[in-house]
């Protein structure tokens, strides 16, 4: 039943997606003052020594303003891995907010990498998290896979955050049980900020089908909306106009991976940063 549904919804995707994206707002929504002021301090922390590396590339600061994320939100964390987002957003939403790690359900997986690293996020993330020096003024911190879903998250989140993460959720099949929990544990008018490595629109299907970690931004709004997912903004702050899209490795040849690379592409490779994204803001629907 999920794949059929799955299936139903790309090629909903592929009959609407449009050759060329519509108009829409480029900026990063406005900051707060209070909110900027409080996110200075965490994005210099000591905690993020090794993290700092990736700012110029992932955009943290511009990338939470244009989300909207402000301390005190009760935000969703998908599939957060070695924390690079959770070190700085259990700081900043300080001690009125709430951070929830979610991963998919890898209940049937078979591949021991899924099994020893997603699988029993509830009892597994908050230890992980706690040897991360994220102080005592933070976010409470909770973690869920969606075959474990506590249903007191009903309709309680502000915003889920997806860091380059739906290509992986196509690729594995997770996107429908993945999404349709979104849905249920948002407010009305709950959002979703998604970022993921952009595909040229007219990339081939096989350079564009998650596979290599790409996907066509068209494909994306599209199939959002089959799961009742209005585009309310789009940003460009984590473009990179540098990356060609066509390795043979994927995406993962580029940093911070470098996967398949030789000496004679190495320094290619790596003065091409890190991937061209879509930064994505939608709106869930009723």
């Amino acid at each position: 039943m999920r794949i059929a549904f799955l299936a139903a919804a790309l090629l909903a995707a592929a009959a609407t997606a449009a050759p060329s994206l519509p108009a829409r707002a480029q900026q990063p929504a406005p900051v707060d003052p209070a909110a900027d002021a409080s996110l200075k301090p965490v994005l210099a922390h000591e905690r993020r020594a090794d993290d700092r590396a990736r700012d110029a590339h992932r955009h943290p600061a511009e990338s939470l303003a244009f989300f909207g994320v402000k301390p005190g939100m009760t935000v969703v964390d998908y599939l957060p891995a070695g924390g690079w987002y959770t070190r700085i957003l259990v700081p900043y939403l300080g001690p009125q907010g709430r951070y929830i790690a979610m991963a998919p359900d890898v209940s049937h997986e078979t591949n021991p990498y899924f099994l020893n690293s997603i699988a029993g996020l509830a009892e597994k993330f908050p230890t992980q998290a706690a040897g991360w020096n994220l102080g005592n003024e933070g976010a409470a911190i909770s973690a869920f896979n969606v075959d474990t879903y506590p249903e007191a998250l009903d309709g309680t989140v502000d915003i889920v955050l997806s860091f380059r993460e739906m290509h992986n959720q196509l690729r594995f099949g997770w996107l429908h049980d993945d999404l349709m929990t979104m849905r249920r544990m948002l407010k009305p008018g709950g959002l979703v900020g998604l970022t993921d490595h952009r595909a040229n629109e007219d990339a081939p299907y096989a350079m564009r089908n998650g596979s290599t970690g790409y996907l066509r931004q068209s494909d994306v709004i599209a199939l959002m909306g089959v799961y009742g997912f209005e585009l309310v903004g789009e940003s460009e702050v984590n473009a990179n106009p540098r990356d060609t899209k066509d390795y043979s490795g994927g995406v993962w040849a580029l940093p911070p991976g470098l996967r398949g690379g030789t000496d004679e592409t190495r320094a290619r490779i790596e003065a091409i940063g890190e991937s061209d994204r879509m930064t994505l803001l939608f709106r869930k629907l009723d």
